[in-house]
């Protein structure tokens, strides 16, 4: 896991799939980056191949996590068929998703 910081924003490469098994470690480094205070929370997913849904339930947990203190979560590197799967559910409605 790759963690950068400047003054706007903490980048974050997250280490590969966002699935049930690996969500309980994801939520404690997430969840520390979320009490950071940074202003936004850029998560890099160019490692990420496969999002369940419970990986799904984490990032919503985390966008609105972010909001509540007025900042924002910004998902990069989205494979194809993770953003088909994001747009299908309307998530890029709710935070920035990019594919580059």
């Amino acid at each position: 896991m790759t963690t950068q910081q400047n003054n706007l924003q903490t980048n974050f490469q997250l280490p590969g799939d966002i699935v049930a098994a690996k969500v309980p470690e994801l939520r404690l480094h997430l969840r520390a980056l979320v009490e950071g205070g940074e202003r936004g929370l850029v998560l890099d997913l160019s490692k990420v191949a496969m999002v369940d849904s419970v990986g799904i339930g984490l990032l919503i947990s985390v966008h609105n996590s972010l909001r509540k203190t007025g900042r924002e979560l910004f998902l990069t590197h989205v494979s194809n068929d993770i953003f088909e799967l994001f747009r299908t559910m309307r998530m890029h409605q709710h935070f920035s998703i990019s594919k580059d």
